[in-house]
């Protein structure tokens, strides 16, 4: 799955202890005795007192206790039918899961929520082969957890199969998850209806009751009624379709492969499509509504081209005959992999050349890269529960790199890929940070398994894995894992075991040593020894959260190294500093280069220090080479002054990758008490200079995050010099940019990024260049096409007169282009009245001309602005039961409400409304980890004004 929150591009340890246990109900419980086995939690301790069973809806006692289901019924395949009705809105559906008895049992548990079921029936196989209907069952609910229980009359015997039969009905879910409605309008203004399902993690429960774990895989063979004038698309190809009384068709679709629930999709609408063939035969095809099919052709070419990558790279055909990839208008997150039909936010597939920038070329690219390498890792692959959902998202944020680098080098992706470790490092310097792998249990915290740590942590230590172990070697490692797990589940230490043994079966000569990877002994012998093992290293980076801070000091030929855990906000010398600080330590996989060699020396660092003789005098030392990895690095003594004395002489001579680690590293060391505010402005300096745009705009993006934190806050003296430091430093790049979309990725980038900066902080030549252009593309009827990479600017400018605040609305409404629209929005929040922000949140939660799928970045957007912020929060407060009637407690867009609206403020006052807020909805029951992490956050930025401001002040008065 991938997350998105629209205008905010960003952009989901221990293992369970399981133990397996017997009980006997007594029969009390069902007026029968029944033993089974079944896994249960270590911590948890069972009592065979009945009464300690919960209470079913009808008040009879329901005879599981536990979240988890028991293993003591294996479902092995579902035969499906559903069919919904788009005028009612609601569908019929029935069921025939065929399940195998492992132990002796005298009940069934599955998932369903909000279902109806109206029948359920047991036939074994016997009954059956010789067509014995079937025996009733008797339903218990328990919908605390979600579960059914189905009651059989005779125990079911041991490793026989049985034929579960369950009708059931529903209506079309209101929300983005389970089997829901979605809508759109027409160029014509009308609108709309398709059925679509999302259920990932744990929403396949409300469209049809299942086994809705990722362990109990099985095989769907899936059947779809629907009217002549829509279109049934499901995992597999569609085999027949039958004909029926009063005009309605059957579609039947071919058996899927065996696969967890939450994978399984089924979707009624009327989109047309683009097709094409990869080149092992696999027919891929982009699904939009009908006047947005122009937008397709860019994602077909992208998803051909990344399909046949990964079959080359993996060494595995993609395993189903077909693979479609539609475009949701409404939609949670960004896409979704479900095998063979993926799902996608409007915004994450479809692409108009005259709408879509630079920025919206590369996210479109990223997230069909994401999606497809999910048909491996993640639908092929699966972890065994979802502690280790990084197996999936982590692995699939690191493919993007390898992918998109191989069939798009155009884009370079690689200087992309920095920023998706920096933004996790923000999170994972907060002490409220947790593991990559972690325990989850309740459906709310699972879907906060879906977060930054999980995707862009795994992601990284992934990266910097294959930086050690070398590309050769790590890639036969993941084929090795994807060929011995193929179609079953594994859990981190599978990985770690086929990454540490990564020679594969054709590798093994006669004699049985494998001689596939010669290069070997140069990284990995060297620093583990023969018979170490990647787990040893790897564990320190999944079971444990933070990240480690590794403290250089160079005194002549030797270099003293010391790690220790870098914390955001808590200095040395706060009294909680050293207590934080305990039983943290990592295998950290070292990388430097020197001023006399461009030789990248390794060191893999196990201990609190060590020290490293240099072969010759150096004036200077970068650890991290080319920021490939997941450490911050702190240079002690002269160690920064030498750094930024040879940016100023010759940056040249340090990479560009480089130069971006650092920057990244000063601003983040002064957030942690480490160095002063000035030294890390001073290392900007040399940014006039900078010849790479990456480092440029890594560098511009602190300078600018400095502005707008005064601006919010009012401190206008120093905003005010900021604006002039800015412009006067930054004007011979600023006057460079054209109005244009000529240059590579990153200069289109950097010109957006520029621009819009330049007009942010109410640069004439700016305001008056975009106020023109929006003039005349106001006078032209919305037919004049402006450059894609500052329509966005354009529209910003456009929108601070009511004229054109109010044209953009109501083009918002009428335009077919999501690209567009989300500009639109953004321009919109950036009014300064607040009528009209306030008239914004409120066709958000109206969702008609604002779907509601746009409501949280929305809402970040206005939060962002100084005339925002009050606004979004207050709004947050006072409506958070309407919210949560709209998003689940756990759902990515409540995280992002939540930390969109309160993670920028910087006052005590703030801090503590805040904190009020979460306490009262503790108090009704909803506890989410986003409220530790913005405590936390509010907190640093508090400390990081008391510690800075005066500095900043007086760098500033110093320098402009």
């Amino acid at each position: 799955m991938f997350h998105s929150s629209a205008m905010v591009n960003s952009h989901r340890k221990p293992m369970f202890n399981i133990h397996t246990g017997f009980y006997c109900l007594a029969a009390i419980l069902l007026q029968i005795r029944v033993c089974s086995q079944f896994s249960v939690p270590s911590s948890h301790h069972f009592t065979e007192d009945p009464g300690a069973f919960p209470v079913a809806s009808n008040g009879e006692p329901f005879p599981w206790q536990e979240l988890r289901l028991p293993n003591v019924v294996i479902p092995l395949h579902y035969d499906l039918f559903v069919h919904p009705n788009l005028t009612s809105l609601d569908f019929v559906a029935s069921e025939k899961i065929e399940v195998l008895v492992s132990n002796a049992t005298q009940f069934i548990i599955l998932h369903s929520k909000d279902l109806e079921i109206t029948n359920a029936t047991l036939q074994s196989e016997e009954d059956s082969r010789y067509m014995k209907s079937g025996k009733e069952l008797k339903v218990l609910s328990y919908p605390a957890h979600q579960q059914i229980a189905l009651l059989v009359p005779e125990k079911l015997t041991p490793h026989l199969k049985y034929y579960v039969a369950i009708d059931f009905q529903a209506k079309l879910a209101d929300g983005f998850e389970g089997f829901y409605k979605s809508t759109y309008r027409t160029l014509g203004g009308e609108t709309r209806i398709l059925a679509v399902t999302h259920f990932e993690p744990t929403q396949a429960r409300m469209a049809f009751p299942c086994f809705d774990e990722p362990l109990f895989k099985a095989n769907f063979s899936i059947k779809i009624r629907r009217e002549s004038g829509h279109t049934a698309l499901s995992n597999m190809p569609k085999v027949k379709t039958i004909e029926l009384e009063g005009g309605l068709l059957e579609d039947h679709f071919e058996t899927t492969v065996k696969m967890s629930t939450y994978l399984v999709a089924y979707i009624v609408c009327d989109f047309h499509s683009v097709s094409g063939i990869t080149s092992s035969g696999v027919k891929v095809s982009i699904y939009a509504s009908p006047d947005k099919r122009n937008q397709t052709h860019y994602a077909l070419q992208v998803s051909l081209k990344l399909l046949d990558f990964y079959e080359k790279y993996f060494d595995i055909n993609y395993p189903l005959p077909k693979l479609d990839l539609i475009a949701i208008p409404d939609f949670a997150s960004g896409a979704m992999e479900n095998w063979g039909l993926i799902t996608y936010r409007e915004t994450s597939l479809l692409f108009d050349p005259k709408t879509s920038s630079a920025s919206d070329k590369l996210w479109v690219t990223k997230v069909i890269a994401h999606e497809l390498a999910h048909q491996w890792f993640g639908n092929l692959v699966t972890m065994e529960w979802w502690n280790d959902i990084w197996l999936n998202e982590g692995f699939a944020n690191y493919m993007e790199l390898i992918a998109v680098n191989a069939t798009y080098p155009e884009l370079q992706f690689d200087d992309h890929f920095l920023n998706v470790c920096f933004e996790v490092i923000t999170k994972d310097s907060l002490n409220s940070s947790h593991p990559i792998s972690k325990p989850a249990e309740t459906p709310t915290q699972i879907q906060e398994m879906f977060d930054e740590v999980s995707y862009n942590k795994g992601a990284c230590i992934l990266n910097m894995l294959k930086d050690f172990l070398g590309e050769e070697k790590f890639q036969k490692g993941i084929i090795q894992y994807l060929k011995k797990f193929s179609y079953r589940n594994a859990k981190n230490d599978d990985l770690w075991s086929s990454l540490s043994n990564s020679c594969l079966e054709s590798d093994f000569t006669s004699g049985g040593v494998c001689h596939s990877d010669p290069k070997m002994t140069s990284n990995m012998l060297t620093f583990l020894g023969e018979n170490a093992e990647v787990k040893e290293m790897m564990t320190t980076w999944t079971l444990q959260k933070g990240i480690p801070l590794l403290v250089v000091k160079q005194d002549g030929h030797s270099l003293q190294l010391q790690q220790e855990r870098f914390l955001q906000g808590v200095f040395q010398e706060d009294p909680e500093w050293r207590a934080l600080q305990e039983r943290y330590l990592w295998h950290i996989p070292l990388t430097y280069s020197t001023s006399s060699s461009n030789v990248i020396h390794r060191h893999i660092l196990k201990s609190k220090t060590d020290t490293l003789d240099l072969p010759e005098k150096t004036s200077w030392v970068k650890f991290n080479v080319d920021s490939n990895g997941y450490y911050i690095v702190h240079y002690e003594g002269h160690g920064w002054d030498q750094l930024i004395t040879q940016l100023n002489q010759n940056h040249t001579l340090l990479r560009p990758k480089d130069r971006i680690g650092l920057i990244h590293d000063v601003f983040q060391l002064v957030g942690a008490g480490r160095l002063t505010l000035d030294k890390a402005l001073d290392m900007t300096h040399y940014l006039q200079h900078e010849t790479s745009s990456p480092a440029l705009l890594k560098g511009l993006s602190y300078l600018e995050l400095f502005y707008h934190m005064m601006d919010r806050r009012n401190i206008s003296d120093i905003s005010e010099n900021l604006k002039r430091y800015l412009l006067q430093y930054f004007k011979p790049v600023i006057d460079r940019q054209s109005w244009s979309d000529e240059g590579s990725v990153w200069d289109r980038m950097l010109r957006s990024a520029l621009l819009k900066l330049a007009c942010d902080l109410n640069h004439a030549p700016c305001i008056q260049k975009a106020a023109e252009l929006f003039s005349q593309w106001m006078e032209s009827s919305g037919k004049l096409n402006i450059p894609t990479d500052v329509l966005k600017i354009v529209y910003s400018v456009g929108a601070q007169t009511t004229t054109g605040w109010n044209y953009l609305l109501e083009l918002y409404e009428l335009s077919m282009s999501s690209a567009e629209k989300n500009k639109i929005l953004y321009a919109l929040s950036t009014s300064k009245h607040q009528e009209k922000l306030q008239k914004l949140i409120e066709l958000g939660m109206e969702g008609k001309v604002i779907k509601t799928q746009d409501l949280a970045a929305l809402l970040h957007a206005i939060a962002r602005r100084p005339k925002g912020q009050q606004l979004a929060w207050d709004f947050v407060r006072e409506n958070w039961t309407h919210l949560l009637k709209k998003f689940d407690l756990g759902s990515f867009a409540i995280r992002i409400i939540i930390s969109g609206t309160t993670s920028h403020f910087s006052s005590k006052d703030k801090l503590q409304e805040v904190k009020l807020f979460f306490e009262s909805l503790e108090a009704q029951g909803s506890h989410l980890d986003i409220f530790q992490i913005v405590l936390e956050t509010i907190t640093k930025n508090i400390k990081w004004l008391e510690k800075n401001l005066p500095t900043l002040r007086m760098w500033l008065l110093v320098n402009t």
